[in-house]
């Protein structure tokens, strides 16, 4: 007769009810594990609810090889945890969970509704069965090298422990920095937080001028000043604000400018990326000839926003009650210069609180990337933006999330 010896239930405590959060709790539960989650704020997955502009682009539909070239810090590291949860996989959860999703434009995939809640309210049930608990962690308990639970009011004893907090981004959410506080005194190395995907800051008074004014499939190029040299060059959405620029590909910039002096730096955008100037200028010589008595003020309503038509005047310095069939050559060749780069003098970074994602957190070398296990403490995971790793724009740093918050959660549930 074979002996058979009954193995309790693993208990996993998950620290933060985010995304990652939320898909370890999830992942740890369907392999067996009990899991209780903890979550200061009044509500799990406040960050996510609001993701891109509220529709949510939760990842990115290109293979494993494509997605790691998108991200910024550590790639190499990634490599595991997404072989474990792809992008496709993740598609797959949240079709099976049933949420309908599409791809737009640049791979990016967002739910068919265009809201954010229905991936939050997915995920909700996909870690149904963990507790959740609305009290905050106030470290984590070790002894001898181990993890032996958490301290909220009281001790909490478990076998493993799953840090997943966030970094500095959207405090309000809940992103406050206090795990990467609690990995620290457990003695890990902390690269410290910087903005990674955060809007710019201009003195340039047209921004405010044009405030609210969102441009989509327009061209950009961010040239040093002095040298003309080019150093990001994108094509697709951005926005006009009172203090500078935003929108999907300000965001991407700003991660490729980071450490930089802005200051030396200018935004030109083009207005018409499908036409070269020739084409262009065709297109001018029609729509004069059409507006041919009217005021040059009054010329340009098919071709600009109307919100940028008198910042346009303004630039190229032609009086606006000009009428138009008395626009000089040079008139209308500054005119064309403009629209095809248009500038903007750039200044700064926005606070650290209103990046949707940092730069920095636990050192990489100090986690097991096929596990995301901590190599200082045993019975300890990370998974999120916790870890150094970050990407661009376009469902890149949420599949981060999800796949680096499946594979501690399994990881935790399966270690012996």
């Amino acid at each position: 007769m074979n002996s058979m010896s009954t193995k309790s239930t693993k208990q996993i405590a998950v620290i933060g009810a985010g995304a990652a959060g939320m898909v370890a709790a999830g992942a740890a539960l369907q392999s067996g594990a009990s899991v209780t989650v903890f979550e200061h704020k009044d509500r799990p997955l406040k960050k996510l609810r609001i993701t891109g502009k509220g529709r949510c682009n939760l990842t990115n539909d290109c293979t494993v090889p494509e997605f790691l070239n998108n991200v910024i810090a550590n790639p190499r590291f990634l490599y595991t945890a997404l072989s474990h949860l792809s992008p496709e996989d993740t598609k797959a959860l949240f079709e099976g969970l049933g949420v309908p999703l599409k791809t737009e434009r640049g791979n990016r995939v967002f739910p068919l509704s265009d809201k954010a809640a229905d991936i939050a309210e997915a995920l909700m049930r996909y870690a149904k069965g963990a507790f959740l608990c609305y009290e905050r962690v106030q470290g984590v308990l070790v002894e001898e090298g181990r993890v032996l639970g958490v301290l909220t009011s009281q001790k909490r004893l478990f076998d493993a422990v799953i840090l997943a907090t966030g970094g500095l981004s959207y405090p309000l959410t809940g992103s406050d920095g206090s795990g990467l506080a609690m990995a620290r005194a457990l003695g890990h190395t902390i690269v410290p937080p910087v903005p990674s995907l955060v809007p710019i800051t201009s003195s340039d008074g047209s921004c405010p001028a044009m405030q609210g004014l969102s441009l989509k499939n327009v061209g950009l190029r961010i040239v040093n000043k002095e040298t003309r040299k080019v150093l990001y060059q994108d094509f697709g959405e951005m926005m006009f604000t009172h203090f500078g620029l935003t929108g999907p590909m300000i965001l991407s910039a700003s991660a490729h400018l980071r450490g930089m002096d802005l200051s030396a730096l200018e935004a030109l955008i083009d207005m018409k990326p499908a036409l070269d100037e020739k084409t262009l200028d065709r297109r001018l010589l029609s729509d004069f000839e059409r507006f041919c008595n009217r005021n040059f003020s009054h010329a340009l309503s098919d071709l600009l926003p109307t919100k940028m038509i008198p910042v346009m005047i303004e630039r190229v310095n032609i009086a606006p009650d000009k009428k138009v069939n008395l626009i000089t050559k040079e008139e209308r060749k500054r005119l064309l210069d403009t629209i095809k780069a248009f500038p903007v003098s750039l200044a700064g970074f926005r606070p650290i609180s209103e990046a949707i994602v940092t730069s920095g957190g636990v050192c990489t070398k100090e986690i097991n990337p096929k596990t995301m296990a901590s190599r200082l403490v045993e019975g300890l995971y990370f998974a999120g933006e916790m870890i150094d790793v970050d990407a661009y724009t376009g469902g890149f740093n949420l599949q981060i999330a999800f796949s680096t918050g499946h594979l501690a959660g399994t990881s935790a549930a399966l270690a012996e």
